[in-house]
């Protein structure tokens, strides 16, 4: 057992492991892309795939700043993975969508932590990460 995790509580272990897979996921796809992408690009990709969603409500939706939010959206859409446009009749409001790339990049992402959860399921067994899924999806009743 990692002596660092060995007398963590559940919220600080979830953290734990949350970010450690977080930094293996943006890492491998870093090692493997031309497209640079940070962990909260992708969470802000992950709140706009499928949909149209306006930056107002892809903002509330994110645990980000509204000012980084606009930030990251900028970077997004220089790297050509997301596309910005005028909301029809609302000259204030502007919707967000994922370009063909960025509907590429999101999908090749999955993918990769699909194999990362296939690794997992080596190591602790497939029922374990089912039981674990299932347990995280339950209602904590928080």
């Amino acid at each position: 057992m990692n002596p660092i995790l060995k007398n963590l509580d559940l919220i600080d272990l979830i953290s734990e492991r949350h970010g450690a897979l977080r930094k293996i996921s943006e890492n491998l796809w870093n090692e493997n892309s031309e497209i640079y992408i940070t962990n909260s690009e992708w969470y802000i990709m992950s709140r706009i795939t499928g949909g149209q969603p306006t930056i107002a409500h892809v903002s509330k939706n994110v645990d980000i700043t509204r000012q980084a939010t606009h930030k990251f959206i900028k970077k997004l859409e220089s790297k050509g993975l997301v596309e910005v446009k005028n909301v029809k009749n609302n000259n204030k409001e502007k919707c967000i969508r994922l370009t063909p790339l960025g509907e590429e990049c999101y999908r090749k992402n999955e993918a990769l932590k699909a194999s990362l959860e296939e690794k997992i399921a080596k190591k602790i067994g497939n029922e374990q990460v089912e039981f674990l899924k299932m347990i995280l999806k339950s209602d904590w009743g928080l």
